[in-house]
């Protein structure tokens, strides 16, 4: 049975440090036998269906291939089109009535509990707020990423460590999930 997924680069074309184009990544994923393959914006977003394989092992692939392609190692999640249509329905925010600047999704490897952000005092950072789901961080922003005190914050390795984070704005969040539904 093929499935269809996202595949999220964690860090790629920001900064300059680590410098994946499109169409090389495009080419990489079709030689590792993924087909349809689609990137969405440079920021390390590409959908591709396969009838092999978990989300773990294609991520685990990819990541590799990437490594010796690339000669860095990145950070990749794979999710499949009923899991990015479960993240965008349980949004806790109104997103419908939000900028996407202002909404986020931050997904996570692994599961993650209310005990890791424990030491975290919301109230300290709001109006802007956060709120866990299944393998997912949902961030309020309203002056949007680059400005958040409560991004930072929740961005510390102490409280990342032995997970893969990367972030990704309410509008990506929902076009990832359509072009996975396509």
């Amino acid at each position: 049975m093929t499935t269809t997924y996202a595949a999220l680069l964690r860090g790629i074309n920001v900064g300059g440090a680590k410098k994946v184009p499109m169409a090389e990544l495009r080419t990489l994923m079709e030689g590792l036998g993924l087909a349809d393959v689609r990137t969405y914006l440079q920021s390390g977003n590409a959908v591709f269906s396969s009838d092999h394989g978990d989300e773990e092992s294609l991520a685990a692939e990819l990541a590799q291939a990437i490594e010796k392609h690339f000669g860095f190692t990145v950070g990749v999640l794979v999710r499949d089109h009923a899991y990015l249509k479960a993240v965008r329905e349980a949004c806790p925010f109104p997103a419908a009535d939000l900028e996407a600047k202002q909404l986020h999704a931050t997904y996570f490897s692994g599961p993650v509990d209310a005990e890791r952000f424990a030491s975290v005092d919301q109230s300290a950072f709001l109006p802007e707020e956060f709120r866990l789901g299944d393998r997912v961080l949902y961030l309020y922003a309203p002056d949007g990423l680059g400005r958040s005190k409560l991004a930072e914050t929740l961005s510390k390795p102490r409280l990342l460590k032995g997970i893969t984070a990367t972030s990704r704005n309410w509008n990506t969040v929902v076009k990832l999930e359509e072009m996975t539904g396509a």
